[in-house]
């Protein structure tokens, strides 16, 4: 197999797991695990595996500290952003928010890796914008914003995953390990934090059968190779070139919640998903523009 191949694999195995897992989040939220919880669970199962054996990738990559801690709370919000939005929303719509990512990934590419936005760039921020106010504009008139606090927390949750994908190519530098453990544990932070807001969390353990806890390990064991996978991918491919393949994640978001959901979008909903795709296949071109980008001072 071509070592070309490799990054685009996993970063495919990292969408279709994405495209599929709001499915067991429901199933535990439904038996009373939630969003935070899962979270929570899911990361703290692969840091607390994995800490006892690679903690020294992350003292051979002390140079790059603050950016990994970055990192870790770009991916601490992403991740359980997203948990929470595709619990809380109509997957299809959470997940085309989620993607508007190539429009912060312009943003942050220009300030972290130096890549300069051009006319194109303006173009594709502008369009994919415009593909979001489509798809969010009320039927009965108002202002075309997220309906809920799903929507808003998966569009807060697109910007941090551009950012944290950006990152990990501002760190290239740093190994595999030591960028998964910054994953692991920014979340497992992050919803630590967030559990203070949380009434009785942890309620369900009383009454769980062993089929919820099994499933809680089963998500964290995936999350945990879906992790490796896509800092595999992410660290050998170009930041705008990863969202566009990362769009894969919407083919299996839109037939896994048709199926198992009944979810569907209305015919004005899919034009502006069109746009926001679109953004993200034009992305992708932009940034054969910038094949030589120098990391911002």
């Amino acid at each position: 197999m071509s070592l070309r191949l490799l990054p685009v694999l996993g970063l495919l195995f990292g969408a279709s797991m994405w495209g599929l897992i709001w499915h067991p989040y429901r199933l535990l939220e439904a038996a009373g695990v939630g969003g935070v919880v899962s979270s929570l669970a899911s990361y703290a199962i692969p840091f607390v595996l994995a800490l006892p054996f690679f903690w020294r990738h992350l003292k051979s990559a002390q140079g790059h500290l603050g950016w990994l801690l970055v990192l870790g709370v770009a991916a601490g919000w992403t991740n359980m952003g997203y948990v929470l939005a595709v619990i809380g929303g109509e997957i299809m719509r959470v997940v085309l928010l989620f993607y508007l990512a190539p429009v912060w990934t312009v943003i942050f590419s220009r300030w972290l890796l130096g890549e300069r936005l051009s006319v194109g760039g303006w173009l594709i921020m502008v369009f994919s914008f415009a593909g979001a106010l489509i798809m969010l504009w009320p039927e009965d008139g108002g202002l075309p914003l997220p309906a809920n606090q799903a929507e808003w927390i998966a569009l807060s949750a697109g910007a941090t995953f551009a950012l944290a994908n950006v990152v990990t190519r501002r760190v290239s530098e740093a190994d595999l390990w030591a960028k998964s453990l910054a994953v692991w544990g920014g979340v497992t932070v992050v919803a630590l934090i967030a559990l203070v807001a949380e009434s009785r969390p942890f309620a369900f353990a009383l009454q769980a059968a062993p089929a919820v806890w099994l499933l809680l390990l089963g998500v964290g064991l995936c999350i945990g190779l879906m992790t490796l996978a896509v800092q595999y991918g992410l660290t050998h491919t170009s930041a705008n070139q990863a969202i566009v393949i990362f769009l894969f994640e919407l083919v299996v978001a839109a037939i896994s919640s048709w199926f198992l959901a009944n979810e569907a979008l209305a015919l004005r909903e899919w034009v502006g998903a069109a746009m926001i795709i679109a953004g993200s296949l034009f992305s992708g071109r932009i940034e054969k523009r910038h094949e030589n980008p120098q990391p911002a001072a």
